[in-house]
């Protein structure tokens, strides 16, 4: 299926060593498009892999995870305003 994964991670005190932690998971699953959105094509059991990585370092009462699913890239239309970033590595972290 193919995935689209956005984060918001609450900079606090631990806020950047939980971040630093979501980002690496997410790269090693999913690609990365823009500062804290991946997509990609995951097979359920990976996408089960993901969820339980990152419930390890998501805060339930300050970050957010949010996971679009689709059954497949060629029914997702998308449309990029300014710089289309999907092709180029960004590497923030």
């Amino acid at each position: 299926m193919y995935i689209i994964l956005v984060y918001d991670i609450a900079l606090d005190q631990n806020g950047a060593k939980v971040l630093r932690h979501v980002f690496k998971i997410c790269k090693k699953y999913l690609s990365h498009v823009q500062k804290s959105v991946f997509e990609g094509e995951l097979t359920k059991s990976q996408l089960k892999k993901l969820t339980i990585e990152l419930r390890k370092w998501i805060r339930d009462d300050k970050d957010s995870v949010i996971i679009f699913k689709n059954r497949n890239k060629k029914w997702l239309d998308k449309q990029f305003l300014g710089m289309d970033m999907s092709d180029e590595t960004l590497n923030f972290f």
